[in-house]
């Protein structure tokens, strides 16, 4: 082979490997300065990186908790780090590296930091020395992290996967890939004491190189032969198979649950309207806030009174009263029982201190209203305020659910998004519209219908709490229980070998870390246990 076409067949490799996804980075590979000599391949040459950007947020939830008023924190970027209004994502600059066209590797350092405080400094953390590596179509995010206790440096924090990024071209030239998907890696999970699992979501990152431009000697004898026969062939095979997909479900499954109308006919008036006679509503309120309160940072637990039991992820509040109308799609039905969240202990006293009571559903087709009674303590002020019907969550009730059937009407795993004012019970700390945890219905018509469920699930009739007791340590619910269902992980584990800990404290810096990423939505889904129904 002549020693004018390696040039070219390596520019044109590097083209067709990037077409097909299997480069981390398309950018131009260039051939070695020398021809080589008779024929033998010359060792690939290594581009240089310059004027390196990454967005990468690390992870939207911590963000929003240091915002809010439990944390009393705040974030400050450092050494030409920016972030973005609204407390957006953050931006590392002035990134240099070097790109192998033999691997298609790259490694990109940038400069820059960002500090995360909270607690009067009981959380204290700054990552910097932020590097992005790839390998591939795979990769990895590395920081230092430092806290009060000392540094640990190149902690290997996100792995990226870039199998379905494709390259676009930013200013100047730049090669750009948006919104990398990230994900917690085993070293960064067992910096934070595990509190976070791997394979947890972070934030996408989105990168941005250019090529540092090297001495024009042989640049335009050939470049016009082969280099453009590939790229435009092949990328439009991977983006035009997987959006077809998601259509096939969606039109499938309403069918099957539209028909609960029709055999309404054969029962008598009693089974499509009548006054409620008892029922459950299963809730969790959301399981990121269960996990926050029983957690290293709040220190607190979760009571229940007044008849409401925990058990597993969440509150059975019983004894509905109401009314339900099959032919007016409504329903309206109010609970017993009352489920008290307390963290944050000073002076023998709460800061954190919300109760609900007085739960209520209002139905009306497909949409309905999750009502309480709230108070709530400001964490600033110690103000209690209280708000009495108070709209907490929006309910997205799928259709044809609303029906009887054997004297039951049963919701299960009803979506419930938080409301404008429901964010008032948590002091700030989540926006409206953010996910909680689903709710399940279950209410009878009859006195002798039997409420729908299975035994293990959910929760038994009484769950793990006795009835008008309190779920304390050791129980489903609480602050001591580090296995506790409810109360998760970020409770346990505490002082293990490698975490990070804070100044003056036994409690990991890291765990503290991850207990912050409570604000995560995870609307957990739930399965209410068999019981038959009290006599009046």
């Amino acid at each position: 082979m002549s020693a004018t076409r390696r040039p070219i067949a390596l520019t044109a490799a590097v083209a067709t490997a990037a077409a097909l996804g299997a480069t981390a980075f398309a950018l131009p590979a260039l051939a070695a300065d020398g021809p080589a000599a008779g024929g033998a391949a010359a060792a690939a040459p290594t581009l240089e990186l310059k004027d390196g950007t990454l967005e990468w947020g690390v992870k939207e939830s911590f963000r929003k908790y240091l915002a809010s008023s439990f944390s009393g924190g705040k974030i400050t970027v450092e050494d030409g780090a920016t972030q973005a209004p609204d407390n957006g994502v953050f931006t590392f600059a002035g990134g240099k590296g070097t790109y192998d066209t033999a691997t298609h590797g790259t490694d990109t350092a940038f400069g820059g930091g960002v500090n995360f405080y909270a607690h009067g400094g009981v959380l204290d953390i700054t990552l910097s020395d932020v590097k992005l590596a790839t390998t591939g179509t795979g990769g990895a995010i590395t920081v230092d992290v430092t806290t009060p206790r000392g540094t640990r440096d190149d902690v290997k924090f996100a792995a990226l996967d870039l199998s379905a990024v494709k390259p676009g071209r930013g200013e100047g030239g730049a090669m750009v890939f948006k919104d990398i998907p990230a994900t917690l890696t085993k070293a960064g999970s067992e910096a934070f004491d595990g509190q976070y699992k791997e394979g947890d979501a972070l934030d996408p990152a989105t990168l941005s190189v250019k090529a540092v431009t090297p001495p024009t000697t042989e640049p335009t004898e050939e470049p016009t032969t082969e280099p453009t026969t590939e790229p435009t062939g092949k990328p439009t095979t991977k983006p035009t198979t997987k959006p077809t997909g998601p259509t096939t479900e969606p039109t499938g499954k309403p069918t099957t649950t539209m028909s609960p109308s029709a055999p309404a006919t054969d029962k008598p008036a009693a089974a499509d309207r009548g006054d409620v006679v008892d029922g459950t509503l299963d809730w969790g309120v959301k399981k990121s806030f269960r996990t926050y309160v029983t957690g290293p940072i709040a220190h607190g637990k979760v009571e229940t009174t007044a008849g409401a039991t925990a058990s597993g992820d969440g509150y059975r509040f019983p004894e509905a009263t109401g009314h339900f109308d099959a032919t007016k799609q409504t329903l309206n039905a109010e609970f017993q029982g009352k489920v008290r969240f307390l963290g944050h202990e000073e002076n023998g006293a709460y800061t954190l201190d919300l109760s609900l009571t007085g739960m209520e559903i209002q139905v009306n087709g497909t949409k309905g209203t999750l009502i309480a009674d709230v108070s709530t303590k400001d964490r600033t002020t110690k103000k209690v305020s209280t708000y009495t019907g108070l709209a907490v969550a929006d309910l997205k009730v799928p259709k044809g659910r609303l029906a009887a059937k054997n004297g039951v009407v049963n919701l299960s795993t009803v979506p419930a998004t938080l409301t404008a004012d429901g964010t008032k019970a948590f002091g700030g700390m989540y926006r409206a519209g953010e996910q909680l945890d689903a709710l399940t219905v279950a209410v009878a018509l009859d006195k002798d219908a039997e409420l729908p469920g299975a035994a293990g699930g959910f929760g038994s009739a009484g769950g793990s709490g006795s009835t008008g007791g309190t779920a304390t340590a050791g129980g489903s619910v609480g602050g001591g229980s580090a296995g506790g269902s409810v109360g998760g992980s970020v409770g346990g584990s505490v002082g293990g070998a490698g975490s990070l800990a804070a100044t003056g404290s036994a409690l990991p810096a890291g765990a503290l870390f991850a207990a912050s990423g409570v604000v995560v939505a995870a609307g957990a889904g739930v399965v209410i246990a068999a019981r038959r129904r009290r006599t009046a």
